[in-house]
């Protein structure tokens, strides 16, 4: 598609996203959802500044069309999926560009269960954008609609994520690092009424700061807070807290592979992996799988993106997924990626157990990895060329069981990425290196 990706809408605000495109994107959903009775959507925005100008560009075009739109305001991703399938709106709509800088934004949106939106609209949408569908009409008088502040609908999925925890939190220190972005007036609140005492960083948004140096792409400032202040454990969320990663007591960081590694297994122990099966994407670490195996426990694997993930374990049944970035989805609670509803269910693996979070991975070990992205004019080429086939095979060789090597086409980018996992740094080296001086020979041809 040419504007919406796997997770939405997404570019830099003012350019790639524009004003006009929220407020079109807003007159389609608000048409669409017109046709035979008043159409409902709920929307959330992140704290990034522009995200206030494509909440009211969205909220002109809903009205102007006809159907009427409720406003969470500054809100987790999360929190409209649950908005959304437990309280019968026809959809939601969150601004955020999720982990990326302040200066980009995105356009999420959610059907009526709270899944990422059929392809099929977002194609719709786009032809709208692009002016290959008519113009819509306008609703006139007491058709036009309605704008709604419904923050208690924030507040119901407070109260929800509270009612999940099955024991209390007292006697925990748990640092919250809230990434200055959607979970900072959400986060506190929730671990505050468990019982914890918090101690929360990077909570003081002001419209520039969301993700800078902070959050679960910058997880060094929450592994500085857990060890200073000889914390129990941390917890990092993005900008629209549908990520998280933990840190241990002694400064390890726990990844979404991890987490799901000790999740999974937890939910074995107790009857509750349904199929005994996890779902992960190819960019899980090789040291997953092995642990995985061990423990038999077994696993799907998807392309990257967490609506693959969640499109496979609706498919199949399955109440465990996610990515190494930190998106774990639990979908007997969700159905999307949620890192405070992760927290609360590591939390309760945790006090189950009676243990630490850093005993609870050490069947985990990972592998070295490493990853380069090289820049190539025609990634088709590339992926297709014989010598690069006939490399990609000759290292998959050497590496055998142990390892692994990974070409794949970014989704977003001119580039492909060279991803290899051995049982060394130098042997990861070594390969990458080879295939990477390959690539660049053969685009220089």
């Amino acid at each position: 598609m040419k504007y919406f990706g796997t997770d939405g809408f997404r570019g830099e605000a003012g350019t790639v996203l524009t004003a006009d495109h929220a407020y079109r994107i807003g007159r389609y959903l608000g048409w669409y959802y017109n046709q035979d009775h008043k159409g409902s959507i709920v929307i959330g925005k992140d704290t990034r500044r522009s995200s206030y100008m494509f909440e009211y560009a969205l909220v002109a075009g809903i009205i102007a069309s006809g159907s009427n739109a409720y406003l969470l305001h500054v809100t987790t991703t999360p929190s409209i999926a649950y908005v959304v399938r437990t309280e019968d709106f026809d959809c939601g709509v969150m601004v955020s560009a999720s982990h990326n800088p302040f200066g980009d934004n995105g356009i999420k949106i959610l059907d009526g269960n709270g899944h990422k939106m059929a392809a099929k609209v977002e194609e719709a949408i786009e032809r709208y954008i692009d002016g290959e569908i008519e113009e819509l009409p306008f609703a006139e008088g007491e058709d036009i609609g309605i704008a709604t502040d419904y923050a208690i609908g924030r507040n119901r999925y407070i109260g929800y994520l509270i009612s999940l925890a099955t024991r209390s939190y007292r006697g925990k220190r748990i640092g919250l690092d809230c990434a200055n972005g959607s979970s900072f007036a959400i986060a506190k609140s929730v671990f505050d009424a468990l019982g914890a005492k918090t101690y929360v960083i990077s909570a003081e948004p002001d419209g520039l700061n969301i993700n800078k140096d902070c959050g679960s792409t910058h997880i060094e400032r929450l592994v500085s807070l857990v060890k200073e202040k000889e914390l129990d454990l941390g917890f990092a969320f993005d900008g629209d807290a549908d990520r998280c990663i933990a840190v241990d007591h002694t400064g390890q960081i726990i990844d979404g592979d991890s987490i799901i590694y000790v999740c999974g297994k937890y939910l074995k122990k107790h009857a509750k992996l349904d199929g005994n099966h996890v779902v992960v994407t190819v960019m899980s670490n090789f040291g997953l799988f092995k642990a995985l195996d061990k423990a038999e426990i077994e696993y799907d694997v998807t392309q990257v993106g967490d609506k693959y993930v969640n499109e496979d374990m609706t498919k199949q049944g399955y109440v465990l997924g996610g990515e190494q970035s930190g998106h774990v989805i639990f979908s007997r609670y969700a159905t999307t990626g949620d890192g405070i509803l992760t927290a609360i269910m590591l939390m309760d693996v945790i006090l189950e157990e009676k243990t630490s979070l850093n005993a609870l991975v050490e069947g985990f070990k990972r592998y070295p990895q490493l990853l380069e992205n090289v820049p190539v004019p025609d990634k088709q080429r590339i992926m297709e060329h014989e010598e690069v086939l006939s490399a990609e095979e000759d290292i998959k060789q050497a590496l055998g069981e142990e390892g692994r090597i990974l070409l794949r086409e970014s989704g977003t980018e001119p580039v492909i990425r060279v991803m290899v996992e051995a049982k060394t740094d130098e042997l990861c080296e070594t390969h990458v290196r080879r295939m990477v001086d390959l690539i660049n020979s053969i685009k220089e041809q």
